[in-house]
């Protein structure tokens, strides 16, 4: 069976890697820059310095902070809108994965027309995007280097899952430098997120022998070092090794693709506007105990990525012990115990299933699973 590896053409990486990457944007000859991001971070001054490094590269820039936490539809036509009554010739993503998709959504309806809807699904556009360089500021969702666009449409309270190639990043940066002042919660939420696009990926139907080894390393890292980074912000070595983390769980996931963790998560983003990596922190290991059964020895491995001791027990009691790991993970993250925490409504499950069924990511997880299924993991969830 053939298989396509998709990832940017260029990645800068390291602590103070941001002054290169400057460099790197120059030579591409870029005029003017849409600079996509949050509310956040244009009042902490990270966009406007931002717009002072590419100024001495000699490239004029427009802000856009309207990039909210699920962005949405009237995200993207406004920061569209602002990228057309400004001439810019790219767009410049700064932020988690907030901003890196609602810019992705902006520069493929720049080049392809339409709204972002009508790429809803795989592979949907028929031209490159506008170039985008993603600039990272979180550990987790690996936005800055993959193909997926992930967009709120609030008139059906769902997350659009958009698979396109169209919509790589043409350069990733990852400064840890950035990432430094990333609060706990979001520190630990990030950190989560990456773990499940890893272990979504390795137990996926899509691996391969190079998505496992950017899932089972990524896994490693994350097992070695979230606890660290959440515990202390300031530990540079902590950061650097959960940018690789996480970005080797992009790797893999953007790849393999993902499973019923993500699909059924972006129902909950989209119904009641929940952060993303808590949702997949709260569902990942109820997810995986349904797919034990059939991908025993994969989450074997898993356990093995995340330190438990598998020696000389059965591919399904190693099963047993990653789950218990990444349980253990997760509370020492101080991650929420179930969805009822978050606010989510047992009388809303059926919904949220019969739209989590309808999912992308979904179509690569090892099990398959019906309406009944679905809404008997959210229930384990609660």
């Amino acid at each position: 069976m053939s298989s396509t590896f998709f990832i940017p053409a260029v990645n800068i990486m390291g602590i103070d890697c941001l002054d290169e990457a400057m460099t790197a944007i120059r030579n591409y000859g870029f005029d003017k820059a849409l600079i996509v991001t949050d509310v956040g971070l244009a009042k902490a001054g990270v966009a406007g310095m931002i717009a002072e490094k590419l100024a001495m590269q000699d490239i004029d820039s427009v802000i856009y902070d309207g990039a909210k936490p699920n962005p949405s539809v009237e995200n993207v036509e406004k920061g569209l809108a602002l990228l057309q009554q400004s001439a810019c010739d790219f767009v410049v993503s700064l932020g988690g994965g907030s901003p890196h998709d609602c810019a992705k959504g902006i520069a493929l309806c720049a080049t392809n027309g339409g709204r972002i809807g009508d790429y809803e699904g795989v592979d949907r556009s028929s031209k490159p995007q506008l170039p985008l360089v993603a600039i990272n500021t979180t550990a987790g969702t690996a936005s800055e280097m993959t193909r997926f666009c992930i967009i709120t449409d609030e008139s059906r309270h769902v997350k659009m899952a958009i698979v396109d190639r169209n919509v790589t990043p043409l350069l990733s940066v990852n400064d840890p430098a950035l990432m430094v002042g990333m609060p706990q919660g979001l520190t630990a939420a990030t950190g989560m997120d990456a773990l499940t696009h890893a272990i979504e990926a390795y137990v996926s139907t899509a691996a391969t022998p190079i998505t496992d080894a950017c899932a089972i390393k990524a896994i490693e890292l994350i097992s070695a070092n979230l606890r660290l980074a959440v515990r202390d912000g300031t530990d540079k070595a902590a950061r650097e090794n959960m940018a690789y983390a996480q970005f080797l769980a992009g790797m893999a996931f953007n790849n393999a693709s993902l499973g019923f963790v993500h699909a059924m998560a972006h129902q909950l983003g989209g119904l009641y506007d929940l952060p993303h990596g808590v949702c997949n922190a709260v569902l990942l290991p109820h997810v995986q105990s349904f797919n034990a059964s059939v991908c025993a020895k994969r989450l074997r491995d898993v356990g093995r990525a995340l330190g438990a001791d598998i020696k000389g027990i059965t591919a399904e009691e190693g099963a047993q012990a990653a789950i218990a790991a990444i349980r253990r993970l997760s509370q020492d993250v101080e991650i929420p115990a179930g969805l009822r925490e978050l606010g989510a409504k047992l009388q809303d499950i059926p919904l949220l299933a019969s739209n989590a069924l309808k999912d992308a990511c979904g179509l690569t997880n090892p099990r398959r699973a019906d309406q009944r299924q679905i809404e008997e993991i959210f229930r384990s969830a609660f």
